[in-house]
């Protein structure tokens, strides 16, 4: 056997030097990830990875939370937003109609309740509108005691007219003058200008084709002498606002040193005339100044303070069943507030008198009925007939009260009226033409057909202090009467949706929500 015997050469000893680590592990990943891939035909690949564990299911109060927390986030998003669009609307009013010569001419006296309610409903599109007013701004008057106390502050219950008659579809005329007469024959209306700054002219007499009258009423003293010079009536804001200066006065009056016990009993002697609504509110939120704010500011006065109600009939709250009168009457006694009922009022020591004691007729309205002496025979008010029209004209004078439904009545009739005029022109004119107008007229007849006006006691709120309401109220031809907190809370909200506008009612809530938490303001301004 022969053998042949090679012998290495440089070549092959330099592939037989050991391979560097590096090398190798990268050699060695290299076959790891080619072994899938060079797997004989007939073997089964590895399974594939398990998948990941399932999240642990919510539970049911998770899911609510998350629920409600969505549904309270697109809630206060969208209230935002709604709010925010509704309070710019309310400051942009857009473009309006303007003057139209075609158009007849409706003046509206005052810028009350009654006024304002009817331009609310009135289609400025079929008239040209003044308003002609002392004021330039509407005074929500079932909250003044409140404001004559610190509780609201004034800006919050009033609302420029302008805010109104801006958004109407035509341009309405405001006019801050005061009503000096009116003549029912040339249909004129003569008023002056009576504030502080005048310019050259101050009196002046417009023409009118429809005169809504709603001047209101003023304070009835019953001729007691002293009542204009010393008393504080609660019927504008300039009332509430000096009923606040004079109660402060009293207060730091009577801390004067050196002031005899007599003295200090007569400046905290705070006497209330009228046992209507307005006297009973005046009474109610003084009670809730003094136990809520005094006694903690002025603890060495605040129990010297008395409260006296005086009614010259037998009774408070007349128009109220008799079951809230004793309600009232009773609180009142818990309260310390004396009732001094059927009484007449002679002589009493007192620091400070608030004249709540009705109602009567303003000069104007007075001088406007003694020119139609046969058919204006009352002497507390204005006569109107079903369609509130002033007895004794011919139909273009309406007279308004304080009721809203009545203004809304006024605003239907106005429209019918505008569409008579429309109607009697078509008429005019067909009848020119030669053509047929039966339909016309047909049409004519029903709309002169006016429906009375029917009036709807809704019912009657009042605030006793305390934290207490009473209230009575009428739903379906069934009577209601409660008294106590859950009515309290029930005439707030009542009030608070029949403000003029959004503005004001989130003034006013602001309002009680900064008097739960800091109390009423003290300063005297």
């Amino acid at each position: 056997m022969s053998y042949i015997c090679f012998r290495p050469t440089t070549a092959s000893v330099s592939l037989a030097r050991p391979i560097p680590r590096q090398f190798v592990l990268g050699v060695r990943q290299a076959q790891v990830f080619r072994r899938p891939l060079s797997t004989p035909s007939g073997t089964s690949t590895p399974p594939p990875p398990p998948p990941p564990p399932p999240h642990p299911e919510l539970s049911r109060w998770r899911r609510a939370l998350q629920t409600i927390g969505r549904v309270t986030l697109i809630t206060i998003v969208t209230s935002g937003g709604v709010f925010y669009y509704t309070t710019q609307k309310d400051r942009h009013p857009g473009p309006q109609l303007p003057y139209d010569p075609s158009k007849k001419n409706v003046v509206v006296v005052g810028s009350g309740w009654a006024s304002t309610a009817f331009l609310k409903n009135l289609d400025t599109s079929e008239y040209n509108v003044t308003v002609i007013s002392p004021r330039n701004f509407f005074l929500f008057t079932p909250l003044l005691p409140s404001v004559a106390v610190g509780t609201l502050s004034s800006s919050s219950i009033l609302q420029p007219i302008r805010y109104l008659t801006r958004h109407k579809d035509r341009k309405i005329t405001v006019i801050e003058a005061e009503a000096k007469s009116v003549d029912p024959t040339a249909k004129t209306i003569t008023f002056a200008d009576e504030t502080e700054v005048q310019g050259e002219v101050s009196s002046t007499t417009i023409p009118f084709d429809y005169l809504v009258y709603a001047v209101g009423a003023e304070t009835q003293t019953f001729g007691i002498p002293g009542v204009k010079e010393h008393a504080c009536f609660m019927k504008e804001i300039q009332d509430a606002e000096k009923f606040k200066r004079r109660f402060m006065d009293c207060v730091e009056s009577a801390g004067f040193p050196g002031q005899s016990e007599g003295e200090i009993e007569r400046l905290l002697h705070m006497v209330v005339v009228g046992g209507g609504p307005t006297g009973i509110e005046v009474s109610g939120e003084l009670h809730d100044f003094l136990e809520d704010d005094l006694k903690s500011w002025y603890p060495e006065l605040s129990n010297k303070i008395k409260i006296t109600l005086i009614e010259a009939l037998p009774s408070v709250l007349s128009m109220f069943s008799r079951e809230l009168i004793d309600y009232t009457v009773s609180t009142f006694k818990e309260s310390k507030i004396d009732i001094l009922t059927d009484k007449s009022i002679k002589e009493v020591p007192v620091g400070l008198v608030v004249w709540a004691g009705g109602n009567k007729a303003r000069n104007v309205s007075v001088d406007l009925m003694s020119r139609l002496p046969d058919a204006q025979k009352n002497k507390r008010g204005i006569t109107v007939d079903d369609h509130l029209r002033m007895a004794g004209t011919d139909g273009t004078i309406f007279a308004l009260g304080d009721c809203t439904s009545s203004q809304v009545y006024l605003a239907r009739v106005l429209k019918q009226l505008a569409k008579r005029d429309t109607l009697l022109e078509q008429i005019s004119v067909a009848k020119q033409e030669g053509t047929n107008t039966e339909s016309l007229e047909k049409q004519l007849a029903k709309i002169e057909n006016l429906r009375p006006f029917h009036y709807s006691h809704q019912g009657s709120l009042a605030y006793i202090g305390s934290e207490k309401a009473i209230a009575d109220l009428e739903f379906f031809h069934h009577k209601f009467s409660s008294g106590g907190v859950a009515t309290f809370l029930f005439w707030r909200s009542a009030y608070l949706s029949t403000l003029f506008s959004l503005r004001n009612r989130v003034l006013v809530a602001t309002d009680w929500l900064k008097v739960k938490l800091f109390g009423r303001d003290l300063v005297r301004d």
